[in-house]
Protein backbone atom coordinates (compact mmCIF):
# COMPACT_ATOMS: atom_id res chain seq x y z
CA UNK A 1 0.00 0.00 0.00
CA UNK A 2 3.26 2.33 -0.54
CA UNK A 3 5.73 2.76 -2.64
CA UNK A 4 9.60 2.30 -0.71
CA UNK A 5 11.94 4.90 -2.35
CA UNK A 6 15.05 4.86 -0.23
CA UNK A 7 13.90 3.78 3.40
CA UNK A 8 11.30 6.46 3.09
CA UNK A 9 8.03 5.58 2.87
CA UNK A 10 5.18 6.81 0.19
CA UNK A 11 1.79 6.79 0.00
CA UNK A 12 -0.13 5.48 -2.64
CA UNK A 13 -1.66 8.31 -4.42
CA UNK A 14 -4.85 6.09 -4.41
CA UNK A 15 -4.63 5.81 -0.89
CA UNK A 16 -3.08 8.91 0.16
CA UNK A 17 -6.38 9.78 3.05
CA UNK A 18 -4.98 6.30 4.84
CA UNK A 19 -1.14 7.87 4.91
CA UNK A 20 -1.23 8.25 8.33
CA UNK A 21 -1.61 4.15 9.02
CA UNK A 22 1.86 3.01 6.49
CA UNK A 23 3.55 6.36 7.75
CA UNK A 24 4.62 8.36 10.72
CA UNK A 25 4.09 12.09 10.99
CA UNK A 26 7.16 13.80 9.67
CA UNK A 27 7.61 16.12 12.95
CA UNK A 28 8.91 19.60 12.41
CA UNK A 29 11.35 20.99 9.97
CA UNK A 30 13.64 22.01 13.39
CA UNK A 31 13.29 18.69 14.24
CA UNK A 32 14.81 16.62 11.13
CA UNK A 33 18.68 16.58 10.29
CA UNK A 34 19.87 14.85 7.26
CA UNK A 35 22.54 12.93 9.32
CA UNK A 36 24.06 11.21 6.26
CA UNK A 37 25.32 14.84 5.43
CA UNK A 38 27.74 14.12 8.12
CA UNK A 39 28.65 10.80 8.32
CA UNK A 40 27.49 9.22 4.31
CA UNK A 41 30.34 9.50 0.98
CA UNK A 42 29.63 11.88 -1.04
CA UNK A 43 27.91 9.72 -3.87
CA UNK A 44 25.76 8.68 -0.84
CA UNK A 45 24.82 12.08 -0.05
CA UNK A 46 24.05 13.22 -4.24
CA UNK A 47 22.05 9.85 -4.06
CA UNK A 48 20.03 11.32 -1.55
CA UNK A 49 19.84 14.89 -2.91
CA UNK A 50 18.23 13.19 -5.96
CA UNK A 51 15.98 11.87 -4.11
CA UNK A 52 14.83 14.43 -2.28
CA UNK A 53 14.38 16.61 -5.72
CA UNK A 54 12.30 13.54 -7.01
CA UNK A 55 10.35 12.97 -3.79
CA UNK A 56 9.31 17.36 -3.95
CA UNK A 57 8.06 16.60 -7.43
CA UNK A 58 5.60 13.70 -6.33
CA UNK A 59 4.49 15.69 -3.34
CA UNK A 60 3.77 19.03 -5.29
CA UNK A 61 0.93 17.04 -7.27
CA UNK A 62 -1.16 16.04 -3.90
CA UNK A 63 -2.90 19.14 -1.71
CA UNK A 64 -1.62 19.26 2.39
CA UNK A 65 -5.13 17.69 2.81
CA UNK A 66 -4.70 14.71 0.79
CA UNK A 67 -0.99 13.93 2.00
CA UNK A 68 -2.15 14.25 5.50
CA UNK A 69 1.16 16.70 6.39
CA UNK A 70 2.48 19.92 5.78
CA UNK A 71 4.36 18.83 2.57
CA UNK A 72 6.51 22.11 2.60
CA UNK A 73 7.71 20.85 5.99
CA UNK A 74 8.73 17.18 4.89
CA UNK A 75 12.36 16.52 4.59
CA UNK A 76 14.39 13.08 3.75
CA UNK A 77 16.82 11.25 6.51
CA UNK A 78 19.20 10.12 5.59
CA UNK A 79 21.58 6.87 7.03
CA UNK A 80 20.74 5.34 10.23
CA UNK A 81 19.45 6.56 13.33
CA UNK A 82 20.76 5.54 17.01
CA UNK A 83 18.11 3.68 18.85
CA UNK A 84 17.87 4.03 23.03
CA UNK A 85 21.17 2.08 23.26
CA UNK A 86 23.18 3.91 20.57
CA UNK A 87 22.68 1.33 18.06
CA UNK A 88 21.76 2.03 14.95
CA UNK A 89 18.20 1.64 14.04
CA UNK A 90 16.73 0.79 10.77
CA UNK A 91 12.66 0.83 11.79
CA UNK A 92 10.61 3.69 10.15
CA UNK A 93 11.32 5.81 13.08
CA UNK A 94 13.83 7.25 10.89
CA UNK A 95 10.50 9.78 10.56
CA UNK A 96 9.59 10.86 13.93
CA UNK A 97 6.47 10.95 15.34
CA UNK A 98 5.47 14.44 15.52
CA UNK A 99 3.94 15.81 18.99
CA UNK A 100 0.35 15.89 20.55
CA UNK A 101 -1.93 12.84 20.10
CA UNK A 102 0.77 11.17 17.48
CA UNK A 103 2.82 10.59 20.07
CA UNK A 104 0.77 7.66 21.79
CA UNK A 105 0.46 5.29 19.27
CA UNK A 106 4.02 5.59 18.06
CA UNK A 107 5.40 5.10 21.87
CA UNK A 108 3.89 1.71 21.79
CA UNK A 109 5.97 0.42 18.64
CA UNK A 110 9.35 2.43 19.95
CA UNK A 111 9.03 0.98 23.12
CA UNK A 112 8.89 -2.69 22.22
CA UNK A 113 11.46 -2.07 19.75
CA UNK A 114 13.73 -0.59 22.59
CA UNK A 115 12.88 -3.74 24.76
CA UNK A 116 13.49 -6.52 22.28
CA UNK A 117 17.81 -6.36 23.44
CA UNK A 118 17.07 -6.22 27.07
CA UNK A 119 16.96 -8.83 29.59
CA UNK A 120 13.46 -9.66 30.09
CA UNK A 121 12.68 -7.50 33.16
CA UNK A 122 10.77 -10.37 36.04
CA UNK A 123 9.92 -9.95 39.50
CA UNK A 124 7.95 -12.70 41.39
CA UNK A 125 9.11 -13.02 45.27
CA UNK A 126 8.08 -15.82 47.14
CA UNK A 127 5.37 -14.27 49.38
CA UNK A 128 3.36 -13.01 46.39
CA UNK A 129 2.41 -16.92 45.27
CA UNK A 130 1.47 -17.56 48.83
CA UNK A 131 -0.68 -14.36 48.85
CA UNK A 132 -2.21 -14.92 45.43
CA UNK A 133 -3.63 -18.32 46.69
CA UNK A 134 -5.11 -17.07 49.86
CA UNK A 135 -6.60 -13.86 48.03
CA UNK A 136 -8.35 -16.20 45.42
CA UNK A 137 -9.91 -18.02 48.76
CA UNK A 138 -10.88 -14.45 50.64
CA UNK A 139 -12.46 -13.01 47.26
CA UNK A 140 -15.12 -15.85 47.81
CA UNK A 141 -15.89 -13.43 50.97
CA UNK A 142 -16.10 -10.15 49.95
CA UNK A 143 -19.20 -8.12 48.91
CA UNK A 144 -16.83 -5.77 47.10
CA UNK A 145 -13.16 -5.70 45.42
CA UNK A 146 -11.60 -2.21 45.23
CA UNK A 147 -8.95 -2.49 42.77
CA UNK A 148 -6.26 0.13 42.96
CA UNK A 149 -4.14 1.14 39.91
CA UNK A 150 -1.31 3.79 39.16
CA UNK A 151 -2.98 6.86 37.24
CA UNK A 152 0.08 7.42 35.72
CA UNK A 153 0.18 3.93 33.88
CA UNK A 154 -3.54 2.34 34.24
CA UNK A 155 -3.60 -0.38 31.79
CA UNK A 156 0.37 -1.54 32.98
CA UNK A 157 -0.63 -2.04 36.36
CA UNK A 158 -3.85 -4.09 35.38
CA UNK A 159 -3.40 -7.67 36.36
CA UNK A 160 -4.36 -10.13 33.28
CA UNK A 161 -6.14 -12.54 35.45
CA UNK A 162 -8.37 -10.47 37.57
CA UNK A 163 -11.41 -10.39 35.32
CA UNK A 164 -11.70 -14.18 35.59
CA UNK A 165 -10.93 -13.41 39.49
CA UNK A 166 -13.47 -11.29 40.51
CA UNK A 167 -16.37 -12.85 37.95
CA UNK A 168 -19.22 -10.92 38.57
CA UNK A 169 -18.69 -9.28 41.66
CA UNK A 170 -18.99 -5.50 42.23
CA UNK A 171 -16.05 -3.69 41.67
CA UNK A 172 -13.88 -0.28 42.48
CA UNK A 173 -11.15 0.86 40.16
CA UNK A 174 -9.15 3.43 41.67
CA UNK A 175 -6.50 5.28 40.29
CA UNK A 176 -4.18 6.89 42.75
CA UNK A 177 -2.03 9.07 42.56
CA UNK A 178 -4.06 11.22 40.34
CA UNK A 179 -1.84 14.27 41.80
CA UNK A 180 0.96 12.90 39.84
CA UNK A 181 -0.99 13.10 35.74
CA UNK A 182 -2.24 16.21 34.13
CA UNK A 183 -6.07 17.41 34.17
CA UNK A 184 -6.09 16.28 30.31
CA UNK A 185 -4.91 12.76 31.64
CA UNK A 186 -7.68 12.38 33.81
CA UNK A 187 -9.97 13.47 31.85
CA UNK A 188 -8.94 11.14 28.93
CA UNK A 189 -8.99 7.98 31.67
CA UNK A 190 -12.44 9.12 33.36
CA UNK A 191 -13.74 9.35 29.98
CA UNK A 192 -12.55 5.79 28.99
CA UNK A 193 -13.65 3.77 31.79
CA UNK A 194 -17.15 5.40 31.68
CA UNK A 195 -17.81 4.11 28.52
CA UNK A 196 -16.49 0.65 29.82
CA UNK A 197 -19.18 0.92 32.29
CA UNK A 198 -16.41 0.96 35.04
CA UNK A 199 -17.31 2.96 38.46
CA UNK A 200 -13.65 5.06 38.77
CA UNK A 201 -12.61 6.97 41.53
CA UNK A 202 -9.34 9.32 41.27
CA UNK A 203 -7.35 9.60 44.41
CA UNK A 204 -3.94 10.65 46.43
CA UNK A 205 -3.33 8.00 48.85
CA UNK A 206 -0.99 10.51 50.55
CA UNK A 207 -2.72 13.78 50.85
CA UNK A 208 -6.55 11.17 51.24
CA UNK A 209 -8.45 13.18 48.35
CA UNK A 210 -11.16 10.68 47.16
CA UNK A 211 -10.97 8.50 50.22
CA UNK A 212 -14.23 9.64 51.90
CA UNK A 213 -15.57 9.01 47.86
CA UNK A 214 -14.53 5.44 48.02
CA UNK A 215 -15.94 4.26 51.67
CA UNK A 216 -19.64 5.59 50.34
CA UNK A 217 -19.65 4.07 47.04
CA UNK A 218 -18.30 0.83 48.73
CA UNK A 219 -21.26 0.65 50.76
CA UNK A 220 -23.59 2.26 48.10
CA UNK A 221 -22.22 -1.30 46.25
CA UNK A 222 -22.61 -3.15 49.10
CA UNK A 223 -26.26 -2.11 50.03
CA UNK A 224 -27.79 -5.71 48.55
CA UNK A 225 -25.42 -7.59 51.09
CA UNK A 226 -27.51 -7.05 54.49
CA UNK A 227 -31.04 -6.60 52.28
CA UNK A 228 -30.72 -10.37 51.83
CA UNK A 229 -29.53 -11.07 55.27
CA UNK A 230 -32.75 -9.48 56.64
CA UNK A 231 -34.77 -11.04 54.26
CA UNK A 232 -33.56 -14.54 55.40
CA UNK A 233 -33.83 -13.53 58.75
CA UNK A 234 -30.39 -13.44 59.40
CA UNK A 235 -28.54 -10.26 61.49
CA UNK A 236 -27.12 -7.53 59.41
CA UNK A 237 -23.08 -7.64 59.41
CA UNK A 238 -20.21 -5.01 57.79
CA UNK A 239 -19.72 -5.01 53.99
CA UNK A 240 -16.66 -6.79 53.17
CA UNK A 241 -13.83 -4.78 50.77
CA UNK A 242 -10.84 -6.26 49.49
CA UNK A 243 -8.63 -4.00 48.31
CA UNK A 244 -6.33 -5.52 45.79
CA UNK A 245 -3.25 -4.06 42.72
CA UNK A 246 0.10 -3.92 41.70
CA UNK A 247 2.89 -3.57 44.08
CA UNK A 248 3.46 0.14 45.53
CA UNK A 249 0.33 1.44 43.67
CA UNK A 250 -0.60 2.60 47.16
CA UNK A 251 -3.46 0.44 48.63
CA UNK A 252 -2.03 0.24 52.38
CA UNK A 253 -1.90 4.31 52.14
CA UNK A 254 -5.10 4.77 51.04
CA UNK A 255 -6.56 2.43 53.80
CA UNK A 256 -4.37 4.48 56.66
CA UNK A 257 -6.18 7.95 54.91
CA UNK A 258 -9.42 6.51 55.05
CA UNK A 259 -8.97 5.05 58.74
CA UNK A 260 -7.34 8.26 59.89
CA UNK A 261 -4.77 6.67 61.42
CA UNK A 262 -1.61 4.39 60.23
CA UNK A 263 -2.63 0.69 60.99
CA UNK A 264 -1.43 -0.89 57.82
CA UNK A 265 2.87 -0.66 56.60
CA UNK A 266 3.14 1.92 54.02
CA UNK A 267 6.75 2.91 52.40
CA UNK A 268 6.95 4.24 48.70
CA UNK A 269 8.83 1.37 47.20
CA UNK A 270 7.47 -2.17 46.22
CA UNK A 271 7.28 -5.33 48.61
CA UNK A 272 6.03 -3.71 51.80
CA UNK A 273 3.01 -5.47 52.75
CA UNK A 274 3.40 -9.18 52.76
CA UNK A 275 0.54 -10.61 54.66
CA UNK A 276 -3.26 -10.39 54.06
CA UNK A 277 -4.91 -8.26 56.90
CA UNK A 278 -8.16 -7.22 57.63
CA UNK A 279 -9.61 -4.00 59.11
CA UNK A 280 -12.15 -2.37 60.14
CA UNK A 281 -13.60 1.04 58.95
CA UNK A 282 -16.46 2.33 60.97
CA UNK A 283 -19.46 -0.08 62.23
CA UNK A 284 -20.17 -0.65 58.28
CA UNK A 285 -17.49 -1.62 56.55
CA UNK A 286 -14.41 -3.80 56.94
CA UNK A 287 -11.21 -3.77 54.91
CA UNK A 288 -8.91 -6.40 53.80
CA UNK A 289 -5.49 -4.91 52.96
CA UNK A 290 -3.23 -7.01 50.28
CA UNK A 291 0.45 -7.65 49.25
CA UNK A 292 0.88 -6.39 45.63
CA UNK A 293 0.45 -8.98 43.29
CA UNK A 294 2.13 -9.42 39.63
CA UNK A 295 1.91 -11.99 37.00
CA UNK A 296 4.42 -14.89 37.69
CA UNK A 297 5.44 -13.86 34.17
CA UNK A 298 5.53 -10.33 32.42
CA UNK A 299 4.79 -11.14 28.43
CA UNK A 300 4.81 -7.30 27.86
CA UNK A 301 7.68 -6.09 28.32
CA UNK A 302 6.98 -2.76 27.34
CA UNK A 303 4.73 -2.90 30.42
CA UNK A 304 7.52 -4.02 32.68
CA UNK A 305 9.25 -0.89 31.11
CA UNK A 306 6.79 1.40 32.64
CA UNK A 307 6.43 -0.68 35.76
CA UNK A 308 9.85 -0.17 36.36
CA UNK A 309 9.75 3.68 35.73
CA UNK A 310 7.32 4.25 37.87
CA UNK A 311 9.23 2.49 40.65
CA UNK A 312 6.15 -0.26 41.16
CA UNK A 313 7.96 -3.51 40.86
CA UNK A 314 11.06 -4.53 42.82
CA UNK A 315 14.50 -2.92 41.50
CA UNK A 316 16.47 -6.19 41.85
CA UNK A 317 14.75 -6.72 38.77
CA UNK A 318 15.50 -4.67 36.05
CA UNK A 319 18.86 -2.35 35.09
CA UNK A 320 18.49 1.26 36.54
CA UNK A 321 20.86 2.38 33.66
CA UNK A 322 18.67 0.58 30.70
CA UNK A 323 15.11 1.73 32.04
CA UNK A 324 16.64 5.45 32.92
CA UNK A 325 17.77 5.60 29.21
CA UNK A 326 14.39 4.63 27.75
CA UNK A 327 12.67 6.89 30.36
CA UNK A 328 15.12 9.66 28.60
CA UNK A 329 13.87 9.31 25.15
CA UNK A 330 10.17 8.69 26.10
CA UNK A 331 10.56 12.18 27.62
CA UNK A 332 12.42 13.47 24.71
CA UNK A 333 9.52 12.92 22.58
CA UNK A 334 6.75 13.44 24.88
CA UNK A 335 4.64 16.69 23.83
CA UNK A 336 4.56 18.39 26.64
CA UNK A 337 8.75 17.25 28.27
CA UNK A 338 10.99 17.62 25.14
CA UNK A 339 14.48 17.75 24.47
CA UNK A 340 14.34 20.95 25.59
CA UNK A 341 13.02 20.50 29.15
CA UNK A 342 15.72 17.62 29.50
CA UNK A 343 18.12 20.26 28.80
CA UNK A 344 16.80 23.17 31.16
CA UNK A 345 17.10 20.49 33.73
CA UNK A 346 20.44 19.02 33.53
CA UNK A 347 21.84 21.03 31.29
CA UNK A 348 22.88 18.53 28.43
CA UNK A 349 22.00 18.47 25.08
CA UNK A 350 20.42 15.65 23.47
CA UNK A 351 22.23 15.48 19.82
CA UNK A 352 21.47 11.98 18.76
CA UNK A 353 18.50 11.50 20.79
CA UNK A 354 20.47 8.63 22.15
CA UNK A 355 19.14 7.88 26.03
CA UNK A 356 22.34 5.56 27.10
CA UNK A 357 24.39 8.82 25.77
CA UNK A 358 22.67 11.25 27.86
CA UNK A 359 22.95 8.92 30.85
CA UNK A 360 26.72 8.63 30.50
CA UNK A 361 26.97 11.93 29.83
CA UNK A 362 25.12 12.93 33.16
CA UNK A 363 27.06 10.08 34.91
CA UNK A 364 30.77 12.27 33.53
CA UNK A 365 29.25 15.53 34.49
CA UNK A 366 27.40 15.21 38.31
CA UNK A 367 28.89 11.58 38.91
CA UNK A 368 32.29 11.13 38.46
CA UNK A 369 31.23 9.02 35.67
CA UNK A 370 29.16 6.40 38.11
CA UNK A 371 25.91 6.01 35.36
CA UNK A 372 24.16 3.74 37.93
CA UNK A 373 23.82 7.00 40.08
CA UNK A 374 23.32 9.43 36.61
CA UNK A 375 20.26 6.50 35.72
CA UNK A 376 18.74 6.77 39.53
CA UNK A 377 18.85 10.56 39.50
CA UNK A 378 16.41 10.68 36.33
CA UNK A 379 14.21 7.81 37.53
CA UNK A 380 14.06 10.11 40.66
CA UNK A 381 13.37 12.95 39.25
CA UNK A 382 10.71 11.80 37.35
CA UNK A 383 8.89 10.28 40.21
CA UNK A 384 8.76 13.62 41.88
CA UNK A 385 7.31 15.42 38.99
CA UNK A 386 10.72 17.52 38.06
CA UNK A 387 9.59 16.88 34.35
CA UNK A 388 5.94 17.71 35.48
CA UNK A 389 2.83 15.60 36.28
CA UNK A 390 2.55 13.47 33.17
CA UNK A 391 0.92 9.47 32.67
CA UNK A 392 2.61 7.32 30.25
CA UNK A 393 -0.45 5.79 28.91
CA UNK A 394 -3.32 7.07 27.25
CA UNK A 395 -6.32 5.20 26.90
CA UNK A 396 -6.43 3.09 23.42
CA UNK A 397 -8.65 4.01 20.67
Amino acid sequence: MAVPLSRLWLPNPALSTNFHHHCRTPPPPTALAASSSLSSPPTIQAKYLVIDVLVKLFLSSYSNEELGFDANHFQIVGGKTPGWNGRNSTSNDLLDASRGENYWPDLDTDLYHWTKALRPVQWYPGHIAKTEKELKEQLKLMDVVIEVRDARIPISTGHPQMDAWLGNRKRILVLNREDMISTKDRNAWANYFSRQGVKVVFSNGQLGMGTMKLGRLAKALATGVNLKRRAKGLLPRPVRAGIVGYPNVGKSSLINRLLKRRLCPAAPRPGVTRELKWVRYGKDLELLDSPGIIPMRISDQSAAIKLAICDDIGERSYDVTNVAAILVQMLSKHPTVGTKAMYNRYKIEMDCQCGKTFVQNLALQLFSGDTHQAAFRILADFRKGKFGWIALERPPR
